[in-house]
């Protein structure tokens, strides 16, 4: 006896393609959620790695005032320090205040770098600050931040 197959649907495929259908939305509202990061939660980001309060100073982000485009704005953190044994830039954490999420990026450094500075291409969603906290060896913090005008969103905006 031969078994035909009917053109039609079984339950269990359509269960399985309406439940397919289901995640593919949930991934696409999640792709194009809108940007969630704040001032507030960028801080909170950065205190979780770098505990204290930060002074100004010795630390410089170099970033265009303009990007036409956010998906890869180019920029340079650097920090003024010795980097001997005494004196050194441990770690090097750079925020985002207006993307979903507001970490960019954490360096380690160690004297034998000789120099603390990253240069990095950054993901920006809307025109807002780019935050970097620089944590010394003797676990002082050393903060800037500069704003970037984005005309044209990295992060589907």
């Amino acid at each position: 006896m031969t078994h035909s197959r009917s053109s039609t649907l079984g339950r269990r495929a359509a269960l399985a393609r309406a439940g397919g259908y289901g995640l593919a939305a949930i991934a696409g509202v999640l792709a194009a959620r809108d940007a969630a990061a704040t001032p507030d939660s960028a801080r909170d980001w950065l205190s979780v790695f770098a505990k204290g309060s930060p002074q100004s100073g010795k630390v410089s982000i170099k970033a265009p005032e303009i990007a036409e485009n956010g998906n890869a704005v180019p920029v340079t953190v650097s920090v003024e320090s010795e980097m001997t044994e005494k004196s050194y830039v441990k770690a090097l954490h750079v925020a985002a205040d207006g993307n979903p999420n507001p970490g960019v990026a954490s360096y380690s450094f160690t004297p034998l770098a000789g120099k603390a500075e990253v240069q990095l291409r950054v993901r920006l969603s809307q025109t807002q600050k780019l935050v970097a906290v620089a944590e010394m060896n003797d676990g002082a913090l050393f903060v800037v931040s500069r704003e970037v005008k984005v005309t044209i969103g990295g992060c589907g905006g």
